[in-house]
């Protein structure tokens, strides 16, 4: 199992995912990459990544990029239907049905056989949400407690799996609706650092 180590100065992993459907530019790869570009600030390292919508790849990198980067926090990005940005407090291991853009799904439609239901964050989301409205962020935002049943949710799954419960997901609208890049990103920015402060909290108390 994975040792959490909570430090005040943290590497956090951001993903994003690649194009899908009738998507040529997926949201979440395009606001993962300028939040690279201003960075997290408060001395925090970010490393992002890019996963193809492909149940075999997001199987293999939920592993990888774990013993690569050694996130003290992954933060997964997906883009949705909403207008708003959604955060995502569980994930599903079942009933993965819905096609890859290979046209695959997971041969068991599930995240870990013989796996629990559904994991949760360790993250709460519902004071994230508090969080994050008391520092003035410029964007609506509601919480989920279903990722979707896709390649959201199938990484979500997994990565908590490795990750022990320091992982979220964050759904982003399309660029095309309510919000810029530049405003979702800096979003993304203020929920991050409030995720860090939940985090630093936690460990204090423990």
């Amino acid at each position: 199992s994975r040792t959490v180590i909570v430090r005040t100065k943290m590497r956090v992993l951001v993903t994003g995912f690649g194009p899908f459907g009738g998507l040529k530019v997926n949201a979440s790869w395009e606001i993962a990459k300028h939040l690279a570009q201003e960075g997290l600030g408060d001395g925090h390292t970010l490393d992002i990544a890019e996963i193809p919508v492909v149940y075999d790849v997001v199987r293999e990198q939920a592993l990888s990029l774990w013993n690569e980067k050694n996130p003290d926090l992954a933060v997964h990005v997906g883009v949705s239907p909403y207008e708003d940005v959604t955060l995502e407090q569980y994930s599903h291991n079942f009933d993965y049905n819905k096609e890859d853009i290979t046209g695959k799904c997971p041969d068991t439609r599930c995240c870990i056989p013989g796996g629990p239901d559904r994991l949760r964050s360790s993250l709460d989301m519902r004071q994230l949400q508090e969080d994050v409205n008391a520092r003035g962020i410029q964007v609506d935002t509601s919480i989920s407690e279903d990722a979707g049943r896709y390649l959201c949710d199938f990484l979500y799954y997994l990565s908590l799996s490795h990750g022990q419960g320091t992982v979220a997901f964050v759904h982003v609208p399309c660029l095309d609706k309510r919000y810029s890049c530049e405003e979702l990103s800096e979003a993304l920015r203020v929920i991050i650092l409030a995720m860090i402060d939940q985090l630093l909290d936690k460990s204090r108390l423990n």
